[in-house]
């Protein structure tokens, strides 16, 4: 049985120590949020995705070989490391490394004390360059060993997707490899023995970059998208039959052409923002990239210009909004469009009503005074001036919940034909 710490319990790193665990490994879950540990040693995520508490119950209470601890000396217990902490944008827009640092750094003194070869696998998302230049020497610092030849590192980063993270793990479309030598490469593959996903090995440098590449591209599939529907409810063509006809051709593909009020979640919003910023520290315009970036922005704010042509001034206008995470089937808000749909509304003086069928604890610790949180969608609409549609949910999809009312969709939820029958006025962002 293989003995495996992960450092960050977070989307990453509770769903890799699932199934890490289920395939037979021995986990240890190491975060410094002592709620979350609690949570996680009684079989109970700290945060909603599909499929995840039952098996993480399973898996804690029946073989007990997942378990959560704030104390990192339990690294001492194995022989593979992997680090999935966060990286957020400072205000600037590069990326915050001050919890990787401290990952390296306990890490290091774990490995100053312990005899065994041990493997240091990231699956963090890290500006190219970051491993060789602040992982290792940190590493190196605080264990006073040697890569290579004292312990050894790889990158490995994650394409998982909220929502199907779980399969995203054990279904992949690549598995990529970066390592610092082969032996840390055949290290790492021997955890994903018996999968049939092909696997792409390199250095580390690039595995770091094939991550930020990847993003950069759905984003600005996302976005051009977005443009093209602007431009076609102008000329009063329906978006989606384009999207569904160039979604044929195998150079394109119709994954992310679903037009509306933009992308957000923890991953693309922060990446862009990343990469842009080390293309500029190495004196590189990304004009392409930026592009992308404004676009995004600057959509869900033409879901409130609708609202001002049909109610006029919208102070005191009672809002009501659909959906409140990113993307259906999480409880993530994080650079959730609809956030900046409530800060605008909220700054014209609107009264905002909200409801999201998982995202109500999370939105209520940001706006805990001065938005109504409704316990289900017929009490958001009842008696409010205006719906905002601004998530994809299913239970949202029902047209006569919202006969003779006004309703702006953001995510083409409700079909627009039907809508306009039942709807006092409908209209999408992007049709």
């Amino acid at each position: 049985m293989r003995d495996i710490s992960i450092i960050g319990s977070g989307y990453v790193g509770l769903t890799s120590a699932v199934i890490l665990a289920e395939n037979g490994c021995k986990v240890t879950c190491i975060d410094t949020d002592k709620n979350r540990v609690r949570q996680i040693n009684q079989g109970k995520p700290p945060f909603y995705e599909v499929g995840l508490e039952s098996r993480l119950a399973r898996i804690v209470n029946g073989k007990g070989i997942l378990k959560a601890s704030s104390d990192f000396e339990r690294i001492s217990n194995s022989n593979i490391t992997f680090i999935c902490v966060g990286t957020p944008c400072n205000s600037d827009g590069s990326i915050d490394l001050s919890y990787i640092k401290r990952s390296a750094t306990e890490i290091g003194l774990v490995l100053a004390k312990a005899n065994n070869y041990h493997t240091i696998v990231i699956r963090s998302t890290i500006i190219p360059g970051t491993t060789e230049e602040v992982i290792i020497p940190t590493l190196e610092k605080y264990s006073s060993k040697k890569a290579g030849r004292d312990f050894n590192v790889a990158f490995n980063p994650e394409f998982l997707q909220e929502d199907r993270a779980l399969h995203c793990f054990t279904s992949p479309d690549k598995i990529i490899i970066g390592e610092y030598d082969h032996r840390a490469g055949d290290k790492l593959l021997e955890l994903f023995n018996g999968f049939t996903a092909p696997v792409i090995r390199t250095s580390i440098r690039t595995a770091e970059m094939i991550k930020y590449a990847s993003n950069a591209f759905l984003a600005t599939k996302i976005s051009f998208i977005n443009e093209i529907g602007n431009i076609c409810k102008k000329m009063d063509i329906d978006v989606y039959e384009v999207a569904n006809a160039i979604g044929h051709d195998s150079r394109i593909g119709r994954k992310f052409l679903n037009a509306g009020i933009g992308f957000g979640g923890s991953c693309l919003p922060k990446d862009m923002e990343a990469l842009i910023s080390k293309a500029s520290e190495l004196g590189y315009k990304t004009e392409l990239l930026q592009s992308v970036v404004n676009i995004n922005i600057e959509q869900p704010p033409r879901l409130i210009e609708i609202a001002r042509e049909r109610l006029g001034q919208l102070e005191n206008k009672v809002i009501a909004i659909l959906g409140l995470a990113f993307k259906p089937k999480t409880d993530d808000i994080r650079h959730a469009p609809a956030l900046q749909i409530i800060g605008q509304l909220l700054s014209e003086g609107a009264i905002v009503k909200v409801y999201d069928p998982k995202a109500m604890p999370r939105i209520k610790q940001l706006f805990p005074n001065n938005i109504i949180l409704c316990s289900n969608a017929t009490h958001a609409i009842n008696d409010s001036d205006c719906i905002i549609l601004a998530t994809e949910w299913d239970e949202f999809r029902d047209e006569s919940l919202y006969a003779g009312k006004i309703v702006i969709d953001g995510r083409r939820v409700l079909d627009p034909e039907k809508a306009k029958q039942v709807c006092q006025y409908y209209e999408g962002v992007c049709w």
